[in-house]
């Protein structure tokens, strides 16, 4: 009896797991997952010890007390990829707890049974959302994608939790939530900040939905919710500061900002010829703006902070007072309002708009419903505003959602940085949000006048809507994934040449051109060895950091510059194409600069596609 009743209490849980284990299988058999980006592999290999020699959770884009966790993890044992694995359990963990939600709601009948069938119906659902709009990013995962859909996770389950709780239950209830909201923040504070609106406004539309709204049991329920996640990421940022606040690392996190206004807002400042002579009145040679604009600054000691710190605030001052934002702001505005109706975004923008017609929809058929109750409650006496400001909540919210949505959008157009990492999750959790408000609005119905046919019917077309839009897109996003796997596995063919070619020499040092080798990306589950690497990029985020120096100095080098040209066994490796491209003539350009005559010999080859050099003094 006992028993039985577990399994009746965890019984969505476990349902839910069941099929979302056979999603996670079957897309095991079918793909390979990799990490997305060459920022994720760095991260791995900081984590790892595979960039410094030993497990280091100052990896610059989480905070520290989540890298160190995954560190000291990897200090266990270097043999599970433990940060791959984190990334995988999050996302899949994210959509088990969906699942088992949605499965819940299943239950919510007004007949009081139980329905089979709109459980599977629902987890059908979701298996077709991961497939069809969120395949890409499952396979090739993302921490900045990640973290959004850990927010939008925490959204939903907050929506969707029981009502007419008191406060005790109520915060205990949401601890999932304010977990993943935490978690979220230490995994990419940046990402979590832009999906903060959305949280708030979830929080709002709850409260608005308490008989009293600023009761005190109210303010306790969602002030204790709130006060918590503050509290986590008040906390989350107080050791990260404390962990990055060395003489050392306080000057690289300067270099890391200056570095990141320049290449990210304002390439312009190294990319185009006109600010040759401005950067030369800040200090900047045209040797070291070569070095800026092929991003290989690594070979050069003076491109310090200093350096950086005064192109940076040229860039903001000169640069970005010399702008038109007036213009640009109608251009982004033009902009913001194609893409959110056309197809350069699709399908994400395309089940959004759907989910704000569907739940405008459900708002026009609760009002219908409502207006019988309304009298009733008119009649003995209730309050006729209450009734009204309930009726059509519907329009301040979706008005609402719109402006902190735009907000939001404006936001990142216009400092110029919209990639897909940044604008999916946005739709995703906007998606979501608008799912909790028109779930709400179904489940709504059990406590209405009587069963409701137009706000069923609004729920079957909805289901039906999205079945249509996800089995039509299916087949494109598993071909795009196999697709993307086959050129990944290409690519990465080079990268895993180097990597052997580099461990077979492991009484030599090897720094790469930034540039040829930026596409690489690397398989989670593979074979990659977790052991120390004995080259790096002569550029990227890392570079000049004290994980760097440390880096170095384990192969006994104290300056990339110097050790290319006066320590036996340092060498570059370019690839052909930027050969072909740029040449090895900034290599003897920057050592011209310091007064050293220098040749560029090639004296190697690694696979079909890249050259070993030896820079040699003459």
């Amino acid at each position: 009896m006992e028993e039985s009743k577990g399994l009746r209490k965890y019984g969505n849980y476990i349902l839910a797991f069941a099929v979302m284990a056979v999603n996670v299988i079957v897309m095991a058999v079918c793909f390979d997952f990799y990490y997305d980006l060459n920022d994720d592999t760095m991260m791995k290999d900081i984590m790892s010890g595979v960039y410094s020699g030993m497990p280091d959770g100052h990896n610059m884009q989480t905070l520290y007390p989540l890298g160190a966790l995954i560190a000291l993890c990897y200090r266990l044992c270097r043999d599970i990829p433990w940060y791959g694995l984190f990334l995988c359990l999050c996302q899949f963990g994210c959509f088990w707890l969906i699942g088992a939600r949605l499965c819940a709601l299943a239950d919510y009948r007004a007949d009081g049974k139980k329905s089979v069938c709109g459980k599977m119906l629902f987890l059908l659902i979701l298996s077709l959302f991961q497939w069809a709009i969120c395949l890409e990013h499952l396979i090739n995962i993302q921490y900045t994608i990640t973290c959004a859909i850990m927010s939008a996770t925490a959204i939903f389950l907050f929506q969707t939790s029981q009502d007419g709780m008191n406060a005790q239950r109520f915060v205990v209830n949401n601890i999932p939530s304010v977990i993943l909201v935490i978690v979220s923040y230490q995994l990419r504070s940046e990402m979590l900040l832009l999906t903060i609106p959305f949280i708030c406004l979830a929080g709002l539309y709850r409260m608005a939905e308490e008989k009293k709204m600023f009761a005190k049991e109210s303010l306790r329920k969602y002030g204790a919710v709130i006060g918590l996640i503050l509290a986590g990421m008040m906390l989350s940022s107080a050791v990260d500061y404390a962990a990055y606040n060395t003489a050392d690392w306080k000057d690289f996190r300067a270099f890391f900002d200056a570095r990141t206004m320049v290449y990210d807002f304002y390439p312009e400042l190294v990319t185009r010829e006109e600010h040759r002579a401005a950067l030369n009145k800040l200090g900047v040679t045209t040797a070291q703006q070569t070095l800026l604009n092929n991003y290989n600054f690594g070979l050069d000691d003076a491109i310090d902070t200093r350096m950086l710190t005064d192109m940076a605030d040229y860039a903001s001052r000169i640069l970005g007072e010399a702008k038109d934002w007036a213009a640009i702001a109608r251009e982004q505005i033009s902009f913001y309002i194609y893409r959110t109706f056309h197809g350069q975004d699709a399908p994400y923008n395309i089940i959004v708009l759907w989910a704000y017609a569907a739940v405008a929809a459900a708002g026009v058929a609760t009002c219908r419903r409502d207006r019988t109750k309304h009298v009733q409650e008119t009649v003995c006496g209730q309050g006729m505003e209450r009734g009204v400001m309930r009726r059509y909540a519907f329009l301040w919210q979706l008005v609402l959602l719109a402006a902190a949505r735009s907000a939001v959008w404006l936001f990142i157009l216009m400092r110029g940085r919209d990639p897909v990492r940044i604008t999916h999750p946005l739709y995703l959790v906007e998606f979501v949000l608008l799912l909790g408000l028109f779930v709400r609005m179904i489940c709504a119905r059990k406590a209405g006048a009587g069963k409701n046919g137009i706000l069923r019917a609004g729920a079957i077309f909805l289901i039906l809507l999205l079945t249509g839009i996800m089995t039509g897109g299916l087949t494109g996003s598993v071909s795009k994934g196999m697709e993307d796997q086959i050129y990944r596995e290409k690519v990465n063919a080079d990268w895993c040449a180097i990597d052997v070619y580099c461990r077979e020499h492991p009484q030599n040092f090897y720094f790469e051109d930034v540039y040829s080798t930026v596409a690489f990306s690397q398989k989670i589950f593979g074979n990659a060895d977790s052991s120390y690497a004995n080259y790096d990029i002569l550029g990227g985020w890392i570079c000049k950091s004290p994980l760097y120096r440390e880096k170095l100095r384990r192969s006994d080098i104290v300056s990339a510059g110097e050790a290319l040209i006066g320590k036996d066994g340092v060498y570059m490796i370019i690839s052909d194409t930027e050969v072909s491209d740029i040449g090895t003539g900034w290599i003897a350009e920057y050592y011209g600069s310091q007064g050293v005559s220098v040749t560029v010999e090639e004296i190697d080859r690694i696979g079909e596609h890249y050259f070993v050099y030896q820079v040699r003094e003459e």
